[in-house]
């Protein structure tokens, strides 16, 4: 198993709430990408490298139906995605022009793309639902990019939902949205995201049994003896 897969399959097991609470005590706190919302209730967790586009306010001359066939346009990106990658798109917010519709998503769910992460929307909600692609954004809306937008580049630093994005920086997303993590921090989180899991679980057990919260979260020094206690026996 490579690192990445490594690293994938152990943080599918925990929660992007999680996650932000480990970056929190690493000094990150601006790691939540804002308005990417499920599309479909019960997406399964997704964790992949961020492979990141870029939009800008649509220009009149650069915006047109026409630059769909451009080198640097969003089919070309697409081509460009990497099997197992999660694709976030800097869209500024815009929730009145549709980024990537049912067609393009339909596509990269066919190259094993594995989840679509924008600040913006999509359109064709329908066909975007049926090809199975699972979607983090702010809704759908019928007008196409070119609207509102003029697609720029793809594989650069990107502004997503108010975080900044690198290339090949990890994403977990889940029924809590979107979350980036450094990848310089991608093996320290997996390694610490278990241990946070099965510590919190240890409490939630403790409340179900009646337990009062100080002292217990965060725990005292007997609470985290009877916890080391528990977790090697």
């Amino acid at each position: 198993m490579t690192d990445d897969a490594r690293i994938a399959d152990v943080l599918s097991q925990v929660t992007t709430a999680t996650i932000t609470t480990i970056l929190l005590k690493k000094g990150l706190r601006n790691v939540w990408l804002r308005g990417t919302r499920p599309l479909r209730p019960g997406q399964p967790r997704r964790v992949g490298r961020a492979f990141t586009l870029r939009f800008v306010p649509a220009r009149e001359d650069l915006a047109t139906p026409e630059s769909w066939s451009s080198p640097k346009s969003t089919r070309a990106a697409i081509e460009a995605m990497p099997e197992g990658c999660i694709a976030v798109v800097d869209a500024m917010g815009v929730t009145d022009a549709g980024i990537f519709g049912d067609i393009l998503c339909a596509r990269m769910q066919k190259k094993g793309v594995a989840a679509l992460v924008t600040d913006g929307v999509v359109r064709d909600l329908a066909g975007v639902l049926a090809a199975g692609l699972p979607v983090w954004c702010q809704g759908a809306a019928a007008p196409p990019s070119v609207a509102g937008l003029t697609f720029v580049n793809w594989q650069e630093p990107i502004a997503c939902g108010g975080v900044a994005v690198y290339p090949d920086d990890l994403i977990v997303v889940d029924d809590d949205g979107a979350v980036l993590v450094p990848a310089a921090l991608a093996e320290e989180v997996a390694t610490l995201g278990p241990e946070q899991e099965r510590f919190e679980s240890w409490i939630m057990g403790e409340v179900q049994a009646g337990a009062a919260l100080p002292g217990l979260y965060p725990p005292n020094a007997e609470n985290k003896a009877r916890y080391e206690a528990a977790r090697r026996g």
